[in-house]
């Protein structure tokens, strides 16, 4: 009797957004191998919807890559896989506070050392610096990144800054008269299903090598050029940012609380400055430069690391 190939599933979902995703593109899996789910808890809970104060405080370990601590997983560390998607989101340009957890862990190196791993992100639109930041992550741990799915919000950036906030302090994600729907739309989640013939095909052929490049046929990662200088101007602000307000104590210490009501106030303004300057921006830099920022295209959708 030949035996399925396992895959082990990692993952962190407030909504429930990210697992639908996870169940679409595996649906077709389930008959050819044996999926393992493993869902990350951090010890103290991120209450959804957020309290705005609480959101906002939240930024400065994140950025800092100092994440709150998770419950201890259940999967057996020794245990083989032949697969391991990694499934998360991007909080403020940065991987969850949950994923960071658990890719700092001992049991994350023992899993994932060796391993083929392929990365699956539910997200607004921003993605770039955190899976910069994962793809590291992975490369010390041991692993190979094979391939990268993501789905994003494909409205325009500055309405799906309304209503993620609006999802996210208020839970109200359906559409209304004047605002579409938060988060990834469900017609691509349903779509999503496309993208399991070609991991069901290089898992039963044991071939790596060219699944990122069948993912991308299928459209797995769609990046515009403005989005790159946007996020670079972004993570540099949150940097700045999140030294500042950590300066003054951990997360929820009232002595920094001023410093996160100030950067509350400033985020907003920033991004609805911001992005149409950067969109602008990126108009004269693929005039002027169309080779450098295309080759970044290119990098960013691809799975290795500078």
């Amino acid at each position: 009797m030949i035996e399925r190939p396992k895959i082990l599933v990692v993952y962190y979902t407030q909504t429930g957004q990210l697992k639908r995703i996870i169940d679409t593109v595996l649906g077709p899996l389930q008959d050819k191998a044996t999926i393992v789910y493993e869902e990350l808890k951090p010890l103290q809970p991120f209450e959804f919807p957020w309290k705005k104060q609480v959101f906002y405080d939240t930024m400065p370990e994140t950025v800092l890559d100092r994440p709150r601590g998770i419950e201890p997983l259940k999967v057996n560390p020794d245990e083989h896989f032949d697969l391991v998607i990694l499934a998360y989101q991007a909080w403020f340009l940065s991987p969850s506070q949950p994923t960071a957890a658990f890719l700092h862990s001992e049991i994350a190196g023992r899993l994932l050392k060796g391993k083929p791993v392929i990365t699956l992100i539910g997200c607004r639109n921003m993605w770039l610096n955190a899976q910069e930041r994962v793809k590291s992550y992975l490369q010390k741990a041991g692993a190979r990144l094979v391939g990268n799915i993501v789905l994003v919000d494909k409205s325009p950036n500055l309405l799906s800054v309304i209503t993620i906030l609006r999802w996210s302090f208020k839970g109200k994600k359906e559409a209304t008269k004047w605002l579409p729907q938060a988060g990834v739309q469900e017609k691509d989640i349903i779509e999503s299903v496309r993208f399991a013939e070609p991991i069901a095909q290089a898992l039963e052929n044991k071939q790596w090598d060219t699944l990122q490049s069948q993912l991308m046929a299928l459209g797995a990662v769609d990046l515009l050029p403005n989005l790159i200088l946007l996020e670079d101007r972004g993570i540099r602000a949150f940097r700045y940012w999140s030294k500042f307000i950590s300066a003054k104590g951990g997360p929820g210490a009232p002595e920094r609380q001023g410093r996160v009501r100030m950067y509350r106030g400033l985020l907003l303004i920033g991004i609805f400055v911001l992005s149409p300057i950067a969109k602008i921006t990126s108009v004269f830099k693929l005039a002027l430069n169309k080779s450098k920022l295309q080759e970044d295209v290119e990098y960013y959708k691809g799975t290795r690391l500078r």
